[in-house]
């Protein structure tokens, strides 16, 4: 279904972007995977998704240096191929009540998780449209849409994703290039490891327990299919933001 298809994933070594790397590279995606630091967890994810017969890079890259993203995006292009997909998912949180939390520890969330998803955009916007027709799936969170104590500056950069989403959808569109989001809820990742099965936020999700990655791959698989949607914001939240 994708193949031929180049698949930009940034935090593509594990976690949810582990998963849709695995889940388009099935499709016949050739992958790029786009991460920060643990090189030995990336080229595993790379050489899982080199299993389903397709190519397989990785790339370290500083998603919050524009210098660093132009030069990565460029060479992606060059070793597997014009890029038809483009997945935003990196994101860290540096959790903290608003009244404590550090001018750094906001700087560096934004910057990864919002600055990052521009910079990535801008960056291959060109070499989508000469896909004539390519996929942006940015994954912000419930968090952008409810907000959470203890999470205002994880909470703005998701809401951020949705305007961005948004204006890009509209920007790009005369191009025949889509570009929605995914808002996932407790998804069981490293991010999310310390809350437990019995945890009481558990209880505020209507089909009553956490979501697996594998569920947010299988929403990007449906986006980066599916010409006719652009600008739309995907809940995959077992419910809890309805």
């Amino acid at each position: 279904m994708l193949k031929g298809r180049t698949a930009v994933i940034t935090g593509g070594s594990r976690g949810i972007g582990r998963a849709i790397a695995l889940r388009l590279s099935s499709l016949g995606a050739d992958i790029a995977i786009i991460y920060a630091g643990n090189t030995a967890m990336a080229e595993k994810t790379a050489e899982e998704c080199r299993a389903n017969g397709v190519r397989a890079e990785v790339y370290r890259c500083d998603i919050s240096s524009s210098d660093d993203v132009r030069d990565t995006i460029k060479k992606i292009n060059s070793e597997l191929g014009n890029i038809f997909i483009l997945i935003n998912n990196a994101g860290i949180t540096k959790d903290c009540l608003i009244a404590m939390m550090s001018e750094e520890s906001w700087d560096a969330v934004i910057d990864t998780n919002l600055k990052g998803a521009y910079l990535m955009t801008k960056a291959a916007a060109p070499y989508l449209i000469r896909s004539k027709g390519g996929r942006i799936v940015n994954i912000s969170s419930v968090s952008g849409l409810m907000g959470n104590a203890g999470q205002a500056n994880y909470s703005a950069s998701k809401a951020g994703i949705i305007g961005l989403t948004k204006s890009v959808a509209r920007e790009l569109a005369g191009k025949g290039i889509t570009c929605n989001a995914i808002a996932p809820g407790f998804i069981r990742t490293d991010m999310t490891k310390e809350i437990e099965e019995d945890n009481p936020l558990l209880s505020s999700i209507p089909l009553g327990r956490m979501g697996e990655a594998e569920d947010i791959a299988s929403a990007a698989a449906f986006l980066v299919t599916s010409p006719y949607i652009t600008g739309e914001v995907i809940r995959v939240d077992g419910g809890l933001a309805m």
